[in-house]
């Protein structure tokens, strides 16, 4: 048996910070919790300034300035920022239970950050990019800038497309 600093028991499989002694059951997980104990934040707000070690933390947190909601209720007229948020909902109003198999894949939802247009095709949001925010840089055009970096660039807002 394995105990985490609280005394509680852990899973074998379990992947353990070094730092703090918080389980993850994933190895990715872990790795992505790992850049929280670094005061180098990798990537910045350029609403507010504040930093992060992950864009996908960044592009959470861009939402609740920009009021961009791409995950819509099918039962309701709420939506959210978060696809965890829309689920949580729809399992507790709604009563919609989810049950994805491990490791299975939802499908991915491509999001325009800047007026929150959303596909389920990665092809189609390509397209609505370039027709409708052609100054905005597509993923492949800024993937290798940190967005400390990026943020300094001539126009008010650097988008990194990511994918969630």
């Amino acid at each position: 048996m394995i105990f985490n600093c609280t005394g509680e028991q852990t899973k074998y499989n379990e992947f353990l910070c070094r730092v703090c002694l918080k389980s993850f059951p994933l190895q990715r997980l872990l790795n992505r919790h790992v850049k929280c104990h670094t005061d180098i934040k990798r990537y910045l707000c350029t609403f507010c300034g504040k930093g992060f070690n992950d864009t996908f933390d960044l592009k959470r947190h861009t939402r609740t300035h920009t009021g961009v909601r791409p995950y819509k209720c099918e039962h309701c007229d709420k939506a959210f920022t978060q696809r965890c948020s829309l689920e949580s909902h729809a399992r507790k109003v709604h009563n919609v239970q989810f049950n994805y198999k491990h490791k299975e894949r939802r499908d991915k939802l491509y999001v325009c950050e800047e007026c929150g247009h959303s596909t389920r095709q990665s092809e189609e949001h390509f397209v609505h990019m370039k027709d409708q925010h052609p100054h905005v840089p597509t993923s492949d055009e800024c993937s290798n800038i940190p967005r400390h970096e990026a943020a300094n660039a001539d126009s008010p807002k650097v988008n990194l497309m990511t994918i969630f």
